[in-house]
């Protein structure tokens, strides 16, 4: 969708949400946006309204279903939404641990990273159908075109929103709602910054956020980059499992 007007962004108080936010920030534009640092939501707030935007905070959870749905549909009533981001994420790996990921990660990583999108698609999916307009962008990953072992849950969750999010976008589309799903490399963020190894292509975060505008604006149905880390995640995901996993096992693991 070009130039939307009510825009919503979860996990926008760092990272690529933030970036989004502070691209679409402009005099005539509402964002409402959510985060779990109230500081830091709170300062991503300020710098968007001197930009001239109108701005609704909520430090939400986006893994709490009841909370999520009564924000969102406050805010739909009273700016319907012309665009939905499902940013948030958490990342998490193997490194440190003894045995691979613990269960107990691998849950709250399912947590917000797939329960979490559903939970801000769910309170706006059929009222955009209804209105017959509207863009919902789901955040997946190149992490997503096939199981990590040294990061399990995250490549699954991300696997599993972006079958969701393309298999949705055929789904609606005779309801004239746009269905996007983001598949970034690695970006820089509080979520890579963690990471012990060299992170091939890594990408500042502003020129990601302008990659995603841009393929929004033009209702691309996947918008993956960079191009070279792009390739790899397709061709590792299209080897025969043996020479994937024999591939795979080499790369350093994803910090905690």
């Amino acid at each position: 969708m070009k130039n939307p007007r009510n825009i919503l962004i979860t996990g926008a108080s760092s990272g690529i949400g933030q970036a989004l936010a502070a691209l679409y920030a402009q005099p005539g534009v509402f964002l409402a946006i959510t985060g779990r640092n109230e500081e830091r939501l709170r300062q991503v707030a300020v710098q968007l309204k001197e930009k001239g935007a109108d701005v609704e905070t909520a430090l939400i959870d986006s893994a709490d279903k009841d909370k999520m749905a009564q924000w969102m549909e406050k805010v739909d009533t009273a700016h319907p939404l012309d665009l939905v981001i499902a940013n948030a994420g958490i990342g998490g790996g193997s490194d440190g641990y003894e045995y691979g990921e613990p269960v107990s990660q691998a849950r709250e990583i399912f947590d917000v990273n797939l329960t979490g999108v559903l939970n801000t698609i769910e309170p706006v999916q059929y009222k955009m159908a209804e209105r017959g307009r509207g863009q919902i962008a789901i955040m997946s990953s190149l992490a997503g075109f096939r199981g990590w072992p040294g990061a399990p849950a995250y490549s699954a969750a991300k696997c599993a929103v972006r079958a969701y999010g393309e298999a949705l976008r055929g789904s609606m589309k005779k309801t004239g709602v746009q269905v996007n799903v983001i598949c970034p490399g690695f970006v820089v963020s509080r979520m890579t910054a963690v990471n012990k190894f060299k992170m091939p292509f890594l990408m500042e975060t502003e020129k990601a956020a302008r990659i995603i505008i841009l393929g929004l604006s033009k209702d691309k149905g996947r918008i993956a980059f960079p191009l070279p880390t792009h390739f790899l995640s397709w061709f590792i995901s299209v080897l025969p499992d043996i020479a994937a996993q024999k591939l795979l096992t080499r790369l350093p693991e994803k910090s905690r």
